[in-house]
C-alpha cells in the first residue's frame, strides 16, 4: 500500500461522482485465471485511491490506501475469499470525486489498518461511507471503478 496524497485534506471541494461498480469473476482480468483474489480495476482516466473494509478472524478491519494509476488493476486481498460482502471507498485524486456508499467505516489520511468500525472520530480516525460489494460467495471477484460518463455503457 502507498500513502494517499494530501489531496485527501481537500475533500470538501470534491463533488460526488456517480457510483459505477462492475463486479464479476476475475476470469480474463487476471494474469492467471485460476487465481482466487479480490481485485479492483481503475477503469477511469484518473489516479484513484482505494480503501477496503472486510471481516477477518478478529472482526471488522479497514485498510488503505492502494493508489491506482488510470486503467490499472490491483489485488486487494490474495487468496480465496472468505466472506460474501466487502466494502470499498475510493477517491479520484485528479478530478476530485469519490465512490462511496451507506456503510460507514473508519479511515485516515495516510496508510492504515484499523480494527473495528465503532467510534471512528472519538478514536482519532475519519469516517467515510463505503459501498457494498456482494461477491455471492465466489472464490474470486473483481470490482471495476468507471467514469460517470461511461456508467450507462458499463452497466449494460
Amino acid at each position: 500500500m502507498i500513502v494517499a496524497s494530501s489531496w485527501w485534506t481537500e475533500h470538501s471541494r470534491r463533488t460526488s461522482l456517480v457510483l459505477a461498480v462492475l463486479a464479476g469473476l476475475a476470469t480474463g482480468l487476471s494474469a492467471s485465471p485460476a487465481a482466487a483474489d479480490l481485485r479492483l480495476c481503475n477503469m477511469t482516466g484518473s489516479r484513484v485511491g482505494v480503501a477496503l473494509g472486510h471481516r477477518n478472524d478478529e472482526g471488522w478491519v479497514t485498510e488503505g490506501w492502494w493508489n491506482l494509476r488510470p486503467r490499472q488493476c490491483e489485488t486487494l486481498l490474495e487468496g480465496a475469499l472468505s466472506s460474501r460482502f466487502y466494502y470499498v471507498f475510493a477517491v479520484d485524486y485528479d478530478r476530485g470525486g469519490e465512490w462511496g456508499g451507506r456503510h460507514y467505516l473508519c479511515t485516515r489520511e495516510r496508510e492504515f489498518t484499523i480494527e473495528g468500525f465503532e467510534d471512528c472520530l472519538a478514536r482519532g480516525y475519519d469516517r467515510n461511507g463505503f459501498f457494498e460489494v456482494d461477491t455471492g460467495e465466489q472464490r474470486s471477484w473483481t470490482v471495476q471503478l468507471t467514469d460517470p460518463a461511461r456508467q450507462g455503457e458499463a452497466l449494460r
